[in-house]
């Protein structure tokens, strides 16, 4: 007879058994396969099939990333620790003592994210960098020049520099708060932990050697940035929600008589026969005849964007098709059409085709799909594809973006738009992130960081209280890479307070002069995955140290006397040439941090500084705008957009006194056919004479590629 285990044996063994799962979790081994120079993928447990890069379903630019120099992997394998335990995977990143971490979403307060606590979440941003915003993509990169991305759907948590392990590198250093006035509330953690909702997921290292070729090399690999249309980036112009076809069509003679350039309408819900939910279908009332009124503004050199939400209204024709792939809760009484589904995709994109594309509109604003959780379907929700509620929200916009953009691919047609709602995967979708947070300040904020994550974000401007917030907010949008005033609500318009008039139609007029060298940004970015719009911190030769402020002790607002960090995150660079340094009201004066090398003032050629800190007090009449020393800029001569089939005629300035040179692209401006091989490269070439005087040429046309550059001329602006 064999004697039954007491029952402190079994116990033990449990324990014994729970503590083997324990320690094989712990030394779960991490294993790097190469997928291209500079980027290498890790499989942890069982990664997801819904994730991403798979939902995007974009190709990576693996002949671009391959041309880009080899780099060694930029960390210490064996200091990268993945755990499956619990039903969750927990990740760790090592960080060195002096590193700096970018990214990690759109947000709008900080720029620098070490020692943040963060839950990556689809939401409408709440004034507060916690990691619910608009697009929270978990990718960093670090000052040390590498990148790393975590392909999950999931909400993820994230220590960026806060969880404190006890066999850290650097050995603790216990302190007594009594007597010791070096005590700190942080001490200092050399890693950033992520907590992953699932039993597995991929993760992603994108090398350098710089900062910037990290995230030009994530860029590349999801698709490379979007290039829109040339008429994307004109100036746009947002109408009353209740506007009919008739006050559109006076609102566009209006501008014509205040001189200001007008490139895009955009219709707000007043333009559907029901919003919230919607129909996609035109109100016969105001708009009774929609493709004679679309082919009107077409004209006058003018698109049609048009605004929806998500949310189906009963009442649309949509339903009868569309309502077996629908989710099991409403939201404003409208149906939740299920993404994920192809069918869900070809109903709808039937009913936009027919409506809306067939007849012009060249393309949508896609409100309200990123949160408010009582204005969003909640986590219980249950989907036909059965994808989880969460995976849903932090995909929603996603999809949204790439079944639009295939409905523009499909005739050939360059689209651009605003999206509330976005993530990784989506770098290649030409959708501009957009909400209703409206601080000035924290919209540049958030423009830097965008740069960092592969999104798109504007400043668009709605309203103002004085003059002056009103010039310094459209002279900023006109530096971003979605220039539009939004008068949905009030009716503004850019003449709205005449005193400054003059000034708001002359930074508006710059910025469709601009466009040669906008459009070339975004190409840039397009094929080489450089962001067009770019912190100061992707910029070779910035260098901006830590200056931390001691943190004063109060019992009430900051019993921890902790210290708060002075950041750049106020002035950004577009392209390589620009950097702009906005003004908020009431600022008569700022600073402006120059990167190495000589900087020329934009408008006066005026050398302004090189490598250093400099004061400006440049007026109302201008926002601050430096050109680095061998910086081109090309402008169109007319503040005029191109109309198809005519050419531009250039106005290129040259900064400084040194030989260079810049390459300008050119393509049609609105057809996808560049993706086969029709557009070029003119290469502008400043080169001295025997005289000492510099002289400028550019490249002719290859043959049978475009050419859509008329007479160009050459200005030498610097002192």
């Amino acid at each position: 007879m064999i004697a039954k285990p007491s029952a402190f044996i079994r116990i033990f063994s449990l324990l014994f058994l729970f503590a083997a799962q324990f320690i094989d979790a712990q030394n779960t081994a991490v294993s790097w396969t190469k997928l291209a120079s500079g980027v290498w993928s890790a499989q942890i447990g069982q990664p997801e099939k819904v994730n991403l890069t798979n939902t995007a379903g974009v190709k990576p630019r693996l002949e671009t990333i391959n041309a880009m120099p080899e780099v060694e992997f930029p960390l210490l394998p064996a200091e990268i620790k993945a755990t499956v335990f619990d039903g969750k995977t927990y990740l760790q990143f090592p960080l060195e003592v002096a590193e700096k971490i970018f990214g990690l979403g759109l947000n709008f307060k900080t720029v620098e994210q070490r020692g943040r606590i963060m839950r990556l979440h689809v939401d409408h941003y709440g004034g507060k960098d916690d990691g619910r915003t608009h697009a929270p993509v978990p990718f960093y990169v670090s000052s040390r020049g590498y990148g790393v991305f975590i392909n999950s759907a999931r909400y993820l948590d994230v220590w960026v520099g806060t969880a404190v392990l006890k066999d850290s590198k650097v050995p603790m250093n216990s302190k007594d708060r009594n007597t010791d006035k070096t005590w700190t509330a942080n001490p200092y953690s050399d890693n950033v932990s992520v907590l992953v909702p699932a039993e597995g997921v991929e993760i992603m290292i994108f090398g350098g050697p710089t900062t910037l070729d990290a995230v030009s090399r994530f860029n590349l690999y999801n698709g490379g940035g979007c290039l829109p249309p040339k008429w994307g980036l004109g100036f746009w112009h947002r109408t009353p929600t209740l506007y009919t076809d008739e006050q559109v069509l006076n609102e566009v003679v209006e501008f014509k008589k205040h001189n200001f350039p007008l490139s895009v309408i955009g219709l707000e819900p007043g333009w559907q026969t029901k919003s919230y939910p919607c129909t996609y279908e035109w109100d016969k009332g105001r708009f009774p005849k929609p493709a004679e009124f679309i082919s009107k503004l077409n004209a006058e050199g003018i698109q049609t964007n048009l605004w929806m939400n998500p949310y189906i209204s009963p009442e649309s024709e949509l339903i009868g098709k569309l309502k077996p792939f629908v989710a099991s809760h409403t939201v404003w009484s409208g149906f939740v059409p299920d993404y994920s589904l192809p069918e869900v995709n070809r109903i709808i994109g039937d009913h936009l085709k027919k409506y809306e594309l067939d007849i012009g509109v060249s393309g949508f604003k896609m409100d309200e799909n990123d949160g408010y959780d009582n204005w969003l379907w909640p986590d219980v929700t249950l989907f036909p594809s059965k994808t989880p509620a969460e995976q849903m929200r932090q995909l929603y916009g996603v999809m949204m973006q790439k079944m639009t953009d295939q409905l523009y691919r499909e005739q050939n047609r360059r689209t651009y738009g605003l999206v509330r709602a976005s993530n990784a995967g989506a770098v290649s979708f030409p959708y501009v992130v957009y909400n209703d947070y409206y601080s000035h300040r924290d919209f540049i904020t958030a423009l830097i960081n965008s740069s960092f994550i592969g999104v798109l974000w504007t400043p668009e401007v709605r309203s103002s209280k004085t003059a002056e917030e009103w010039l310094r907010r459209m002279q900023t949008v006109c530096f971003s890479p979605l220039a539009m005033l939004n008068a949905w609500s009030d009716g503004t318009k850019p003449w709205s307070f005449p005193e400054v008039e003059k000034q708001v139609a002359d930074v508006a007029n710059l910025r469709m002069q601009l466009i040669p060298y906008l459009y070339t940004c975004f190409a840039e970015n397009a094929f080489y995955g450089r962001p067009p719009m770019r912190a100061m911190n992707l910029v070779d030769g910035f260098d901006a140290k830590d200056e931390k402020v001691e943190g004063q002790l109060n019992s009430s607002e900051n019993p921890y006397a902790q210290a708060t960090r002075k950041e750049i995150k106020d002035q950004f660079m577009v392209g390589d040439n620009l950097l702009v340094a906005p003004l908020f009201e009431g600022e008569t004066s700022r600073k402006v941090v120059l990167p190495k090398g000589k900087w020329f003032d934009f408008y006066t050629g005026k050398l302004a500084g090189e490598a250093e800190i400099i004061t400006v007090t440049p007026g109302l009449d201008h926002i601050p705008v430096f050109v680095r020393d061998g910086g081109i800029v090309p402008m169109a001569e007319s503040s005029q957009l191109q109309t198809a089939g005519a050419k531009t005629n250039l106005m290129v300035r040259i900064y400084g006194n040194q030989e260079t040179t810049y390459k300008l692209y050119d393509d049609d401006g609105s057809t996808f056919d560049y993706e086969k091989g029709a557009y070029s490269w003119r290469e502008i070439r400043v080169t001295k004479g025997k005289d000492g005087k510099l002289k400028g040429v550019i490249s002719k046309a290859e043959k049978l590629k475009p050419d859509n550059i008329g007479k160009v001329s050459f200005k030498f602006i610097s002192e």
